[in-house]
C-alpha cells in the first residue's frame, strides 16, 4: 500500500513538535520512538508492550500503581502511534519486534526483563520472547490477540493494496473510532479514550500506519506462536476481562492450553483495555507475578 496523508492529519511529528511533548525520544533504525522510563531505579523492570492503537500514556494509571509497588516501568508508543514516528514502510511484526529490541539496547537495559503485552502487543511480546528467550524473566498476556477468527476475513480483504487504500481513505476514521468505542466496558471512559488516541491521529501518516498494520500484521491464526512461547517455561500470567469485545474471553481456555501459564486471572466487569479501565487491579496482578519467584517451569 502506497504511503498517504489524510486531509485531517494537520500536524507534523518533527524535531520542533517533539520539543513540546512529554517524555523522551530514542532515534532507532526505523525512526524516533517515544518512551518513558519511570519508577524506582532499583525495581524490577516491567516493559509495557502496546497494542494496535494505544499511545504510551494509555499506561499512566497502571504504571503509577506499579511504581507504588516498587516496580520500574518502560512504556513506549509503537511506530505510527502516539508520538512515535510514522514510517513509510511495512508495519509488520518484524518492525515492531525490532523496535522493542532496539529500544532496550538504546537504553542499555540489562536482561532479563518482565514483558507485559496487551492485545496485539501480547503477540509482539511472545515473538520477542522466542527471539531472545534468555532476556525475559516473566511474561504477562492481557486480553491477547491471535486466537479469534472474527478479523480473519477482514484482514484477508485488506491484503489487497487497492482495497486497503480505499477503505483507509474513505472509512478510516469511522473504523478507528468505532473500534475504540468497543474497547472499554465503562461508557464514561469511551470519550476520554477516544480523545486520547484520536488526537494523536492528527499527525501525518497516522491512518496509513493503522491500515498498514491491519494489512501486514497477522492478528489471527497464531496458535503456533502461543504453543512455542508456552514451551519455554517462562513464568506467565494470562489475564482476561469478562466483557472483552475485541478479543473475547471465549478464547481463554484455548490460550491456557497453548501457553500453559503459571497464573490465570479473570477480571470481572471490564472490557478489552484492562490496564486503562482497571489500572489498580491489573497492576496488582502484574506485580504479584513479577515479585514472586520466577524460576522457569519444566517443559
Amino acid at each position: 500500500m502506497k504511503y498517504f496523508v489524510m486531509p485531517d492529519e494537520d500536524l507534523q511529528l518533527d524535531a520542533h513538535a517533539r520539543q513540546t511533548l512529554r517524555g523522551s525520544f530514542a532515534q532507532l533504525s526505523d525512526g524516533f520512538t517515544h518512551y518513558e522510563l519511570g519508577g524506582p531505579e532499583t525495581g524490577q523492570l516491567a516493559v509495557l508492550v502496546p497494542g494496535m492503537t494505544i499511545p504510551l500514556f494509555y499506561w499512566d494509571g497502571m504504571a503509577s500503581k506499579l511504581h507504588a509497588r516498587g516496580i520500574r516501568t518502560l512504556a513506549f508508543s509503537a511506530y505510527g502511534r502516539g508520538y512515535s514516528d510514522r514510517t513509510q514502510g511495512r508495519y509488520d511484526e518484524a518492525m515492531f519486534v525490532r523496535q522493542l529490541r532496539e529500544l532496550l539496547s538504546f537504553l542499555g537495559i540489562d536482561p532479563p526483563v518482565n514483558l507485559v503485552g496487551t492485545s496485539m502487543g501480547a503477540l509482539g511480546a511472545m515473538t520477542y520472547l522466542l527471539d531472545r528467550p534468555d532476556s525475559v524473566r516473566t511474561l504477562t498476556l492481557i486480553g491477547p490477540a491471535g486466537l479469534s477468527t472474527d478479523t480473519a476475513l477482514q484482514q484477508r480483504a485488506l491484503r489487497s493494496d487497492r482495497i486497503a487504500s480505499f477503505a483507509a481513505r474513505r472509512f478510516g476514521r469511522k473504523i478507528l473510532l468505532g473500534h475504540l468505542g468497543r474497547n472499554v466496558f465503562d461508557p464514561a471512559l469511551v470519550e476520554p479514550l477516544t480523545a486520547m488516541i484520536s488526537d494523536c491521529y492528527r499527525f501525518e501518516g497516522s491512518m496509513y500506519s493503522f491500515f498498514s498494520t491491519l494489512q501486514n500484521y497477522p492478528i489471527s491464526g497464531r496458535e503456533d506462536l502461543y504453543r512455542r512461547a508456552g514451551s519455554l517455561g517462562i513464568p506467565t500470567l494470562l489475564a482476561w476481562a469478562t466483557e472483552d469485545r475485541i478479543t473475547p474471553i471465549s478464547g481463554m481456555d484455548r490460550a491456557r492450553d497453548l501457553v500453559r501459564p503459571r497464573h490465570t486471572e479473570i477480571i470481572e466487569g471490564c472490557g478489552h483495555m484492562a490496564p486503562y479501565e482497571r489500572p489498580g487491579e491489573t497492576a496488582e496482578l502484574v506485580s504479584s507475578l513479577i515479585t514472586a519467584r520466577s524460576d522457569r517451569i519444566d517443559s
